[in-house]
Parts: structure tokens; sequence; C-alpha cells
């Protein structure tokens, strides 16, 4: 079923998304890949604040390319999600809601998002072009040092995304494989 949800993404919003929806996501979404996860956590192992607002927020893991003239951003494609699993799970028990890459998750991170009623979407790996055009606004936010890999804040318009784990724990890639083999 395809939905058309608006950020920011609360628990009212996760816990109407099941495993398999196509999602249209519009609104204020952050950029973030590994190494900027890892000084989120490092951060708060210091005590200090995050230097995003992390309440019903949704990470979208990407390192974009360069913009071409005229674009508020390059090529936009998914990172691989396994690559934040050690540090996601704190962020969803800060309030995080809502995650965006490609692959599959731990079950770390599907435990922490039953809890936090979270959900993770996947974005079509190698589409970066075209996903790119759902970005209309990109700034760099926080640790401008790491380049493509910055805390970005974008805003987006209608970006798909298909519901791969829910706030309930169904994961699209269990249950595919599933329905596949009964086939």
């Amino acid at each position: 079923m395809d939905k058309h949800i608006t950020t920011p993404i609360t628990e009212e919003v996760t816990k109407d998304l099941k495993s398999g929806d196509y999602v249209y996501i519009t609104g204020t979404i952050y950029v973030a890949r590994d190494a900027a996860h890892k000084r989120m956590i490092e951060a708060l192992q210091r005590g200090e604040e995050l230097p995003i607002d992390i309440k019903d927020s949704t990470i979208y893991y990407m390192g974009p390319s360069p913009a071409r003239e005229g674009r508020p951003i390059g090529s936009a494609g998914p990172t691989t999600a396994t690559r934040m699993d050690r540090y996601a799970p704190t962020l969803l028990d800060l309030g995080e809601k809502a995650m965006i890459g490609k692959g599959k998750r731990s079950k770390e991170v599907i435990d922490a998002i039953v809890r936090n009623h979270a959900v993770y979407f996947a974005a079509v790996g190698g589409a970066g072009a075209l996903l790119s055009k759902c970005i209309t606004k990109s700034e760099i936010v926080c640790y401008e040092d790491l380049g493509a890999e910055a805390i970005r804040k974008i805003e987006i318009r209608d970006f798909p995304v298909i519901v791969v784990i829910d706030s309930q724990g169904n994961n699209l890639y269990e249950t595919a494989i599933k329905e596949f083999a009964a086939i």
C-alpha cells in the first residue's frame, strides 16, 4: 500500500506503517553515515549534547556526491545500514524514529526498533541520481571536516522508500524470502 507521510515521524506515524508498505516522505531529515554516528556517540559518552535534535528524527544513511550546478545535492543513494548498527540502538533509545538505508539490520537494532516503536526504511540502491531529484534543499549542520560524511539537514519531497522493519519487528527481508520459497 502506498502511503504519504510528513516529518517529523512520530510513534503515531510508525504504528500505522507495515513491513512492505511503499512510503513517500516529505519534510526535513538528517543525513549521516558511520563517521558522523561515531562522533555523536563519542559526544554522548563525554556527556555532551548531540549536534542535532534526535527526537522523532529520521536519519538517512547516505554520502552525497558534489552538487551539480543549480541542484542542492549530487547523487544521493543509500549506504549499507549495517555500518551504523553499533550506534543505532543508542540513537533510537534517545528518540530517533526512522532510519533510511539499504540492507539488513542486526538483532540489536531490530530489538531497539521494536522497543522504541521506530521503523527502518530502505531506499533503492543504485538509484542515487533519481533519489536526488526528491531533495529540494541541503545544508551541512555539523562535522564539516568529515566532507561527504558531515551531518546534513535536507528537505525532501515525496522521497520513495519501502518499510523493511516496522515498529512490531516484522522484517520484509525475512517475510519476502518465506513468501518466495512458498511459491
